[in-house]
This record gives C-alpha cells, sequence and structure tokens, in this order.
C-alpha cells in the first residue's frame, strides 16, 4: 500500500492523520467533534464574511426568557462591609436575656478570623413592628420599616468564606475565586437589555471607594466582555468623556467610528475568532450610542423638587446614596436591565465592617441609605414599576452576635447565618423566611444558601439556572454550577 510524503506515513494514500480519525468508524467519530465544537459557537466563530447569513442581532439584543419572568429589571442594593443582621432584620430578644455570657461551647466550628471572641451582644437599637405584616425592623431603618409589607425578608442565608474579598466575589459570582460572570453578567447573557443606547448592566460605586476585591464583582469572567458591568462615577459626570470633545462633532465621530469598524472588521475577518476584538467593536458601538442617550437617564435636573427631597438629594448624609437611587430607577425605567449600588468603599469603618462598634458604623451608614431605599421602593410602586423591578438588599455576610471583647461594641464576620431581603418583580411582600437559632449565631431552618439565592433571583427574571449556561472549557457552566434550588416560600 502506498504512501504519500507528507500526508501521514503508514495511512493510504491521499489520507490524513486527520481524516483518517474522521473517517473512523463511518464518521461516528466525526459526528461527536461536530456536535462539540458547534455547541462551543466554533463553526458560528469561522464563517468568512461572504458565508454569513443576512444580519443578526447583537449580544445585547433582547431575547426570550426560559418562563414568563415576573421581573424585568434587578437593582441591587449591595451593602459592602457585611451589615449585622441581629441589629436590623433578625429580631433575637434572647440576645438581652443572655447578654454578657459566652456563646454556647457546641459552636465549636467559629472561624474567628484571628479577632477576639467575645460575649453575647444585645441588638443597640431597638426592634418594631412594621405595616400589617408586623415584620420586625430595627429602628436602625425607621423608613424602611414603612415599606415592611412590601418585604421578603430572608433570615437564614449562609455562605462559603468569612473573609471580604472572597465572599464579596461569592456573593456575586457564585464562587469564592476570582474569573467567573457576575449575577448581573449571566441576567444580561441570557435576557439581552431592552435599551440597545444604555448598558444592559450598571454598577455605581460609593465615593469611598470599591469593594475589597475590585472589578472582579462586576466582570463577565470566561464570557464576552459585552456582558461586564460598566462602572458610573459616584459624582460629577457618571462617565468620562461623556460629552466628547468640543471640537469634535456627531457626525465626525460618527465617521471616525464607520472608519475604525471597517479596519477592525477586515482584521477580524482575516483572523476569525477573535472574540475580545468582536466586544471592542460592539463597545465603541455603545459608548457613541450613549452619548446621546445616558445624560438625559442620569441627569437630574428634569425630577421633581418634592422627588428630590424625598431621596435626600442636596443633604447630607443622603446626598450620595440617594443619587445612585434615583438614576437607579431612571434606568431600569428605561429598560436597564441590571443595576447595583454600593454603600460603603474601601476597608473597616468606610464599609459597614463593623469591628470598632455597631452604634458608630450602623449610625452612620444607616442614615446615608435609610431615606434613599425607602424613597426608592415608595418611587417604583408610585410609578407602576415595583411589580417589575426586583430590589434586592444585603451584604456579602452578616455578623457575630457576641462583641469582640468586654467592653468592645463590635462585631465580627458571620458567615454562618445572615439576612437579605427582595421587594418587587414578583416576592411576597410581608414575609419572613428560614431563621437562625436563637442567638441570631447560625441559620437552622429553611438554610438559603447563596446558589439558592441566585437561582431564585434568576427564577423571578424568567430564566432556568440549571439551563443557563455558556459553554467554556469543554464544560457547560452556570451561575450556580450543579448546586442552587428555587426558595418557593418568598415567592408571590
Amino acid at each position: 500500500m502506498s504512501t504519500r510524503p507528507g500526508r501521514g506515513e503508514g495511512y493510504p494514500c491521499g489520507t490524513s492523520r486527520r481524516e483518517f480519525v474522521w473517517e473512523m468508524g463511518a464518521g461516528f467519530a466525526g459526528l461527536a467533534l461536530t456536535s462539540l465544537l458547534a455547541r462551543d459557537g466554533f463553526f458560528s466563530r469561522h464563517l468568512r464574511a461572504a458565508d454569513r447569513p443576512g444580519p443578526t442581532p447583537g449580544p445585547l439584543a433582547p431575547r426570550p426568557p426560559h418562563s414568563e419572568p415576573r421581573a424585568r429589571s434587578v437593582i441591587f442594593l449591595m451593602m459592602n462591609g457585611g451589615p449585622s443582621q441581629v441589629d436590623t432584620f433578625d429580631h433575637k430578644p434572647a440576645l438581652a436575656r443572655y447578654a454578657g455570657l459566652p456563646l454556647p461551647p457546641d459552636k465549636t466550628y467559629i472561624n474567628s478570623g484571628g479577632r477576639k471572641v467575645g460575649f453575647l451582644t444585645p441588638a443597640f437599637r431597638p426592634f418594631r413592628p412594621g405595616g400589617l405584616s408586623g415584620l420586625m425592623i430595627s429602628d436602625y431603618f425607621p423608613m424602611v420599616r414603612e415599606h415592611a409589607d412590601e418585604l421578603a425578608v430572608i433570615r437564614s442565608c449562609h455562605t462559603d468564606s468569612h473573609a471580604h474579598g472572597s465572599a464579596l466575589v461569592a456573593m456575586n459570582t457564585g464562587k469564592t475565586i476570582i474569573g467567573r460572570p457576575s449575577l448581573g453578567s449571566w441576567a444580561v447573557y441570557g435576557l439581552g437589555t431592552e435599551n440597545q443606547d444604555l448598558p444592559g448592566y450598571v454598577v455605581m460605586l460609593d465615593r469611598r471607594g470599591g469593594p475589597i476585591s475590585g472589578q472582579p464583582n462586576w466582570s463577565s469572567g470566561f464570557m464576552s466582555a459585552t456582558y461586564s458591568g460598566t462602572l458610573f462615577r459616584p459624582s460629577g459626570d457618571p462617565i468620562l468623556d461623556l460629552r466628547g470633545p468640543d471640537h469634535l462633532d456627531r457626525q465626525a465621530q460618527r465617521d471616525q467610528l464607520d472608519l475604525l469598524a471597517a479596519l477592525n472588521q477586515q482584521h477580524l475577518d482575516a483572523r476569525p475568532g477573535g472574540a475580545e476584538l468582536a466586544s471592542r467593536i460592539d463597545s465603541y458601538e455603545l459608548a457613541y450610542r450613549m452619548q446621546a442617550a445616558t445624560p438625559e437617564a442620569v441627569y437630574l435636573s428634569g425630577e421633581a423638587p418634592r422627588t428630590l427631597r424625598e431621596y435626600g438629594i442636596g443633604v447630607e448624609p443622603t446626598d450620595e446614596f440617594g443619587r445612585n437611587c434615583l438614576i437607579a430607577r431612571r434606568l431600569v425605567e428605561r429598560g436597564v436591565r441590571f443595576v447595583q449600588l454600593y454603600s460603603g468603599g474601601g476597608h473597616l469603618e468606610d464599609t459597614w465592617d463593623a469591628h470598632a462598634g455597631i452604634e458608630s458604623n450602623h449610625g452612620k451608614h444607616a442614615a446615608e441609605v435609610d431615606r434613599p431605599i425607602a424613597a426608592l421602593l415608595a418611587d417604583l410602586k408610585r410609578r407602576g414599576l415595583l411589580g417589575e423591578t426586583l430590589v434586592i438588599w444585603g451584604g456579602e455576610f452578616g455578623r457575630m452576635p457576641f462583641s469582640e471583647g468586654r467592653g468592645e461594641p463590635g462585631r465580627n464576620h458571620n458567615p454562618y447565618g445572615f439576612t437579605m431581603w427582595l421587594a418587587g418583580g414578583g416576592v411576597r411582600g410581608g414575609t419572613a423566611y428560614g431563621q437562625t437559632d436563637e442567638f441570631g449565631f447560625e441559620a437552622v431552618e429553611d438554610r438559603v444558601h447563596i446558589h439558592d439565592l441566585h437561582a431564585t433571583i434568576l427564577h423571578l427574571l424568567g430564566l432556568d439556572h440549571e439551563l443557563l449556561t455558556y459553554f467554556h472549557q469543554g464544560r457547560d457552566e452556570s451561575l450556580t454550577d450543579v448546586f442552587g434550588r428555587v426558595v418557593p416560600g418568598i415567592l408571590a
């Protein structure tokens, strides 16, 4: 049997190694390979421009959900640093009875991170019932308490890390390691966004800084960069260079972008599969459209004075967070899919990380956010938007029910049991779901892991967390991995 040099010695003439593998087993091996490559998008990425079908929707174009959605948009109010559940939304009268005593010895698995384990300490402000539901909410949030009948309070959350950096990444991406897509990225990947002139996913940080683990909290991870969060600045122009240079009019900008797009597309056609370049082209076009659409969305000059007062804009300490909450309302009103606001930035007392003292820390930060959050809920409801906007409140974990030492009024991190609440967007208002033990130390009834929380959020958006996948490195990846369950007890 003859062979042809350079075509694979030992195989029939004209047959390469690849052809031999392809034809082996009547082509069945090739069929399996074809299926895997197609699922990974290999063939669509390597089509030449002349072979492509007509224009296709952009990566942010609206897409149908898996099921009927209850929410259209999400506003995630992130209390960076970890607010204390036993001082805010998880009333524990037993702490007053056992004040000054140590935590029972059976809680031997506690990880204190090297900090002192002190004595059981009562809530620093009283709790009172709110609304017809009678949900117990502390005096740190008296104005939010007026909206108790809109809240579904989950008192049995738990997570996988007691360190800020990894716990923040876990709350945002589902895992404690960096490099995975965030919750907002999954939402936009699954549903697109309704306004093609604004980002689908917006993040607004605190002027004191961002979360300790930084950009991975709003990254798109292994997905296209198109799905990453777009940062809005907390003061001044929300986006740098939003207005463009004075010497360049819109038509000149358009001509420059058209030339740049043509050159980039020429490069991409010669080197198919360049997902990052395709994302860069999309980002240029979005930036151009944003110059026209974003100012109308983020500048508040058209809002009524009464609305500005309700949000606490123009007065301290509520001006910054109030402004961000109002911008969030304006963004979801205009079709933005996912908006995340951070309260607290940097580290320690600039966040909700109340090691030095609960009253000094939570007193400051709650005063900054209580009025704006209450105004946001009222404003969304008044405009008929609360039913289709899911509002989420919480931090990366909670805090311990004991102090850090006798005479030291701070509390340490607590990943074992903490509180989150949801409002609007298809949740059952006036509801308390799950319980921690009598001290507020760990979740003991109807436990809700962050995977369960994420599965529930996606469900309310009409997305099945098991079906929403992205093929990456030979595996169908998802936000919740192989875990997660929808929490039915908070659904309307």
